[in-house]
């Protein structure tokens, strides 16, 4: 199968019975469906951010959106500050950034729920996250101080895939979001 869910049958394009000129034909199609696939994706694909201060090394669960959807959040905060991020995607866990002191806030989504808006307040440092789902569910982490920032994805019918940012050993610095179509298939942690 190509991306795109377009089927192809090897075994046929590479009989002895294939002329050269069929099999550049079906080479053809497959290059078209798959550059139309492609094609597909980045028009569906948008970037918020990166919100927060300059500093810290940077971290991407680019990755990890190949394991499923976003099905969970963890959050460390702090009387001030967002201090560490975990996310779930699918069943599988994103490595942890940031500190280790604060409070852990864990927010499970529902079956088929996803993140269509996130918005938050930073200064040099994330200070405040709050999620928004296509179930009307508000999650919210943090306190409400310092410049607003509002994300949404670019394209209807697509939700948040993964997300990016930087973090210091003790604070996550900024933050970014990266939205994409819903994935098919899918567990939940």
């Amino acid at each position: 199968m190509i991306s795109g869910g377009i089927r192809v049958n090897v075994h046929f394009l590479l009989s002895s019975h294939s002329s050269p000129r069929m099999l550049t034909v079906a080479f053809l199609a497959l290059l078209c469906a798959s550059a139309s696939a492609s094609e597909l994706q980045a028009s569906s694909s948008s970037f918020s951010g990166e919100y927060g201060g300059h500093g810290g090394r940077r971290f991407s669960h680019s990755g990890n959106q190949l394991d499923g959807p976003i099905t969970a959040i963890r959050v460390r905060v702090n009387s001030y500050y967002i201090i560490g991020l975990q996310v779930c995607y699918g069943k599988v866990w994103s490595d942890y950034v940031g500190g280790k002191l604060g409070k852990l806030k864990e927010i499970s989504l529902y079956p088929g729920e996803s993140v269509v808006q996130v918005s938050g307040k930073y200064k040099n440092y994330l200070r405040k996250l709050v999620f928004v789902t296509d179930k009307s569910r508000v999650l919210t982490f943090g306190k409400d101080r310092g410049k607003s920032f509002k994300a949404v994805p670019l394209h209807p019918n697509t939700v948040l895939r993964f997300i990016s940012g930087r973090s210091g050993r003790s604070i996550i610095n900024a933050i970014g979001f990266h939205w994409g179509v819903y994935p098919s298939k899918h567990e939940n942690c």
